[in-house]
Formats: structure tokens, C-alpha cells, sequence
């Protein structure tokens, strides 16, 4: 009796233990959802003068998601975009990039009452106006730079921008990162979501050269690369006739068939490159029909930590997907886990995520062993 005691309960314990044997021991997590903390960022009504309409603005009043997270004097500050309710449907309101703050990584201590990045008078306000100031990833430098990468949209088209910081309040903005490279050939290309690569400094994520220089992938549909050596300009990786390499693509039958996007900054690990991304399922005969069609689901790729461009390997289910009831409903009701912010702290990950274009959620993993 007492043996088979001992064999139905190691058969439970390795049911129960199933998630934690499901990733590839290169992938990070897994992760689970903090019982009853989440969303931990919701909309409000707080207000602020804004600069270009010279009125007072509900800057988050319909919407909260899309994060960014990073580590700073050992909290988590979390950046997300913010919708004021100055129109309806996606992609026409005005976004503004806010600032939370976490003691622990899950419950908010702190947010102050005006966004930190934002449509202005200022030489931005062209690529900026109307649309505002989108999705942002953000990284640091060993030296306490932060590093901004997000979309600038005047609703005409989206453009991959950068600002740096030291506080993390105030920011620098130097436009469209593409301005420069090739004559400008890719600055008025809709471009969006980069992940500049990082590693682990002392348990903290830092900005990393690979090869001599900063990487990024980046992209929406494809994930491509480009690379800096100041943090502001870039040059995306071309072929022999101009064109964007495309590293990956939506796969057919899969939860990501019809996007690829860029998720948060990647990370420099013993095994490789891994680039977590955002893949959206597609609405017809190419969607993989275990997920909802058009849902956004959460997965990750390993790139060569030395060729940083060749895939060696690729997750072919998500590690999150939209469960709960926030996740498939508010703007996004097909179901949307849109991963843009992660933090190593006190040796765990904290993983950032929009909840369907709606509110701000949290998932953990108490596995740090990358």
C-alpha cells in the first residue's frame, strides 16, 4: 500500500510539474500569472496640460498597455502607453508613454500624474501629431543611460523612434532611427517594435555590444536586424540588392501565422540570442486552429550568440497565452498577451504585457538560470 502511495504520488508531482518540463532548458521561464495581482496597471482619469491642444487631458482615460520594464536604484519602473479618450478605434486616439513604479515587481507603489514622453512643440511634433507616442522597449547602458525605442505615429505612418534618459522622467528625443542610414532610405518605411539586445551585469539586464557593435532585431510582420554604435542611429541588415533580411516569418498552422513582433529586449545568454516575440494568428486557413483567430500569443526564438542572425531554434507553442477574461476582451477581444517589458530582480523575471490593448499585466518566473 504504502509503494503505491509513493507511485501515484510521484505521478502527480510529475503532472503537476508538466509546465516547467515544457520549454527547451534555452528558453526563459516558465512563467505564471501572480494570484489576484493582476492587471496591475489600470485606466484613470488624472489629467494634464497638455502642450499641443493647450487644454487639460485625460491622458489615460479609455486605455492602459503595451509596457516597457527596467530596473532602476533596484525597483521596477514600468512605461506603458496611454490613450486619452479624444476618439474611438484603434490607432486613433493619442498616445503618451506614463511611468509606474514596483518595490517588488508586481504591486505599484507609484505613479505620477503626467506622462514622461509625449507629442510636443518640438522638432519631433511632425512624426508625433496626432497619434503620439506608442509602444515603447526600453533598456539601460552600463553607465545609467536608458534607452527608449518606440513608435512615433502622426496617423500617417509609424516610425521606429529613440530618446534616452537618466531619470527616466525626462527624455531626449533624436527622432527616427533609420534617419540616417542608407540616405534615408528606410525613415518614411513603416517601421515598429525593436528589441536591442542585452545581458545579465551582476543580475541586472544591461545593454550589450555583440560583435563590436549594438544589436536590434526588430519588426512587426518579419523580424529583422539592425545595428548602432551610439544607441541612436541605425542600419538595418540588407542583402546584395537592398533588401531587408528577413530572420523570421509567420509560419503557417501556427499560433504565429500571420506576425512576428518584436517583444522585449533580448537577451545575450550561455545558449544564444533569445529574442521573445509577440506572434498573431491569422483569421483564415493559415491560422493555427488551437488558438483563437487573430489572438496575439507570446513566443520565443534562439538566435547564434555569434552569428546573431541564424536561428537555432523556435518555440512551435506559445509560453503565454490570453486566459483571462481581461485579456480577451476591452479593445482587443479576440484574445491579446502583447509582451513588451522584462526585469531580472532578486533572481526572478518579471515579464510585462498589454492585456488586449486595454490594461497592463504581469507574469513570473522563478527560474534565473540564464
Amino acid at each position: 500500500m504504502r509503494i503505491l502511495t509513493l507511485l501515484l504520488f510521484s505521478s502527480l508531482f510529475f503532472v503537476l510539474d508538466l509546465s516547467a518540463q515544457s520549454l527547451p532548458s534555452w528558453a526563459i521561464g516558465p512563467f505564471y500569472r501572480p494570484e489576484g495581482k493582476n492587471p496591475i496597471i489600470n485606466v484613470d482619469t488624472v489629467g494634464f496640460l497638455d502642450p499641443m491642444s493647450q487644454s487639460w487631458v485625460r491622458w489615460k482615460e479609455s486605455d492602459v498597455f503595451n509596457p516597457a520594464a527596467v530596473l532602476k536604484d533596484g525597483n521596477v519602473c514600468v512605461l506603458y502607453r496611454s490613450e486619452d479618450n479624444s476618439a474611438k478605434g484603434i490607432g486613433k486616439r493619442t498616445s503618451r508613454i506614463g511611468l509606474a513604479e514596483s518595490k517588488n515587481g508586481v504591486d505599484i507603489t507609484s505613479m505620477p500624474t503626467r506622462p514622461v514622453l509625449f507629442p510636443a512643440e518640438d522638432d519631433q511634433k511632425e512624426n508625433e501629431w496626432r497619434g503620439g507616442c506608442e509602444d515603447p522597449r526600453v533598456a539601460v547602458t552600463s553607465d545609467g543611460t536608458y534607452v527608449m525605442l518606440y513608435t512615433q505615429w502622426n496617423r500617417k505612418v509609424p516610425r521606429l523612434a529613440v530618446a534616452h534618459s537618466k531619470d527616466l522622467k525626462y527624455w531626449t528625443k533624436y527622432g527616427p532611427v533609420f534617419a540616417k542610414a542608407y540616405n534615408g532610405k528606410f525613415k518614411d518605411m513603416a517601421t515598429k517594435s525593436a528589441s536591442v539586445v542585452t545581458s545579465s551585469v551582476k543580475g541586472k539586464l544591461v545593454i550589450t555590444k555583440v560583435n563590436g557593435k549594438y544589436q536590434m532585431y526588430w519588426g512587426e510582420e518579419h523580424v529583422y536586424m539592425a545595428s548602432s554604435e551610439d544607441l541612436i542611429n541605425w542600419e538595418p541588415l540588407v542583402d546584395e540588392n537592398g533588401k531587408l533580411v528577413e530572420l523570421i516569418s509567420p509560419r503557417k498552422g501556427y499560433f504565429d501565422s500571420r506576425l512576428t513582433e518584436c517583444g522585449p529586449p533580448a537577451i545575450l545568454t550561455k545558449d544564444g540570442i533569445v529574442l521573445m516575440y509577440n506572434g498573431k494568428n491569422a483569421d483564415n486557413e493559415n491560422a493555427d486552429k488551437n488558438y483563437t483567430l487573430n489572438s496575439y500569443c507570446a513566443g520565443q526564438v534562439l538566435f547564434d550568440k555569434n552569428e546573431p542572425t541564424k536561428v537555432l531554434a523556435r518555440l512551435d507553442k506559445p509560453f503565454l497565452k490570453p486566459e483571462a477574461d481581461f485579456e480577451k476582451s476591452g479593445q482587443y477581444p479576440a484574445g491579446t498577451v502583447f509582451i513588451e517589458g522584462l526585469v531580472l530582480k532578486d533572481k526572478k523575471w518579471y515579464l510585462y504585457y498589454g492585456c488586449a490593448d486595454s490594461k497592463v499585466g504581469v507574469v513570473v518566473s522563478d527560474n534565473p538560470k540564464k
